[in-house]
């Protein structure tokens, strides 16, 4: 009886399993941190961005104006600590009398949404085709390779400002033209990392205990390469928000009515003189968060990638 009453059910070992997984990563994510704390840019960068995110989420909740809908009888509004300010409207209003500040913190969305999607489309394709050429490598590493070789040719934001030309106006085509190129760069990584890791000895060792081409490049490799793959990430991540600013700041992002900060710098450029505030505070915004993720990515690289530090 004793006995049995030791036997745990399934569901219990799978509760246990779990709270040992939990435990894991809630150390890994303290070590994480305690690492972070010294590098304090890296840190300040990784709260700032952090900030940045919660006020994307929670916008509808920190604001109180309609980020579209203006008021003509308030256009350029001066911001609340300057002469005929109001705290209503902190940052001031536009050409159209609209909210600077809920524009902004909208605009927060579309930067983000951009980076993150343009950026984790990217990372998925440049994997996938990295880790295929570099460890099958023949023809099929050849003919990415020098598809890869002809997309680098060419200078981002011209390619990105040809293909939004050609695709016209919109989010999901701006995510298209941002990652049209922006998987090379994954793609030489992974690939290079690919063929100086299949043939270590783990891998040969892998291969003696019968595993087969697919386990070995997701269970063996992919996880000793990922590190680098995450810290590339984070780096170009800023990238891809200022390509983003560029192409709407141009007229070929996303549609004038949508809150995106580039459209908004450009939308205050002929005002500068009489509302300096329409085009600076937005681009302000841009600057502080391409830095924070600069910032943050360049403490990741120290952490968890050290050969990836440039040599002074």
């Amino acid at each position: 009886m004793e006995a049995n009453q030791n036997v745990r059910s399934p569901l219990e070992d799978q509760l246990y399993i779990w709270r040992i997984r939990l435990e894991i990563w809630w150390q890994n994510f303290r070590n994480f941190v305690k690492a972070l704390s010294v590098h304090p840019l890296a840190l300040a960068g990784g709260i700032l961005v952090i900030l940045y995110l919660l006020s994307a989420v929670f916008a509808d909740q920190i604001t109180v104006h309609n980020p579209i809908q203006g008021n003509l009888r308030i256009r350029h509004m001066p911001p609340a600590w300057e002469d005929g300010g109001s705290w209503e409207y902190p940052l001031g209003t536009d050409s159209q009398g609209r909210d600077l500040f809920t524009r902004i913190v909208y605009g927060s969305r579309i930067s983000l949404s951009v980076g993150i999607l343009s950026v984790g489309i990217s990372v998925i394709v440049g994997i996938l085709l990295g880790t295929l050429a570099g460890y099958f490598g023949g023809r099929f590493d050849s003919f990415v390779s020098r598809l890869a070789d002809l997309l680098l040719a060419f200078p981002f934001l011209i390619f990105a400002i040809g293909v939004m030309a050609f695709l016209g106006p919109g989010f999901t085509n701006l995510i298209l033209a941002l990652t049209f190129k922006g998987w090379v760069e994954f793609f030489r990584l992974v690939r290079g990392e690919m063929l100086a890791e299949k043939t270590k000895e783990y891998v040969e060792a892998a291969r003696v205990t019968g595993q087969g081409h697919v386990a070995i490049m997701l269970k063996e490799i992919l996880p000793n390469i990922i590190q680098s793959v995450f810290v590339l990430g984070t780096l170009r991540m800023g990238y891809m928000i200022i390509t983003e600013a560029s192409l709407s700041f141009l007229g070929l992002g996303l549609p004038p009515n949508i809150p995106a900060w580039g459209s908004m710098v450009a939308a205050g450029r002929d005002s500068l003189l009489v509302a300096w505030w329409v085009s600076t505070l937005p681009g302000l915004a841009i600057l502080f968060l391409v830095m924070a993720i600069n910032l943050f990515g360049e403490g990741l690289r120290d952490i968890l990638d050290p050969r990836l530090k440039l040599e002074g």
